[in-house]
């Protein structure tokens, strides 16, 4: 039965990968171009610096590198901040910029997004022995706690308008450089929640055992999609090679491998 089942997974494997092939073989051909990807590395699980090796790992990067595969064009992977990463596609400076990136009017007038791949809705993460609320209208009830995120981004926005009172000014509001740097100040205690999508709250939760937990139901549902400049001759190969790998499954093979193995493994 064992050779059996080892036979039949081997088959399902060779399976897989001639329908890759046979899928990669009706995208468009870049011709061994080179495609200037620039990310963050500041959000789990989507891109962040592996903690053995500090090398970007993430479903983005296993993501764009599978598109650049199925396209014949080689990833070059750059490192910028967020606050610049917009402006920076917009100028040429990257051909394609990712960071769990929600697709918007405000965001579409700077740079062309591609088809979404992932969608997500924004969640309160909070310290694990977190009681002193338990949802969105306790905490603005709870006049004392204190929401971290950065400026501009799909996180802060939800909390000054979804959560508090709509003033982007509110001193309960406290900015931070980077994503990770408002995480990092949940867990030594200096803000009582940072929102964020579910798939990165799980990665946090995950990769941190004990140290976080979620609070309420969802606060907003979002598209994300990778930027590049307006008018951008990759836009439509891009959005060719993510339905491809939508149809043969492999979106939902990098969920699995990001949003649930991964976090059961650290």
């Amino acid at each position: 039965m064992q050779v059996l089942a080892n036979a039949a997974a081997a088959a399902a494997i060779l399976l897989s990968a001639f329908a890759s092939q046979a899928g990669a073989a009706d995208l468009p051909d870049l011709k061994g171009r080179t495609i200037i990807a620039v990310t963050e590395n500041a959000y789990v699980p989507l891109n962040f610096a592996d903690p053995k090796t500090g090398e970007g790992i993430g479903w983005e990067y296993d993501a764009f590198n599978e598109i650049g595969k199925r396209l014949n064009a080689k990833v070059e992977w750059k490192l910028t901040s967020w606050d610049a990463m917009i402006q920076a596609v917009r100028d040429g400076q990257f051909d394609v910029g990712m960071d769990g990136i929600t697709i918007n009017d405000e965001r579409k007038q700077q740079v062309d997004f591609s088809d979404p791949y992932m969608v997500s809705e924004q969640f309160m993460l909070v310290r694990a022995d977190e009681s002193r609320f338990t949802d969105g209208p306790s905490f603005a009830a709870f006049n004392d706690g204190l929401v971290g995120a950065q400026a501009g981004t799909t996180n802060f926005y939800v909390a000054v308008y979804s959560v508090l009172d709509g003033d982007e000014k509110n001193p309960r509001v406290k900015l931070f450089d980077t994503f990770g740097a408002s995480v990092q100040a949940l867990k030594a205690g200096d803000v009582d929640t940072v929102l964020m999508d579910r798939t990165s709250a799980d990665g946090y939760i995950g990769a941190q055992p004990g140290a976080f937990k979620i609070v309420g139901g969802p606060l907003g549902r979002e598209e994300f999609g990778f930027i590049l400049k307006k008018g951008s001759d990759l836009t439509a190969p891009i959005n060719a090679a993510i339905a491809s790998m939508k149809a043969d499954g492999t979106i939902d093979a990098l969920n699995k491998k990001w949003l649930y193995d991964y976090k059961s493994q650290n």
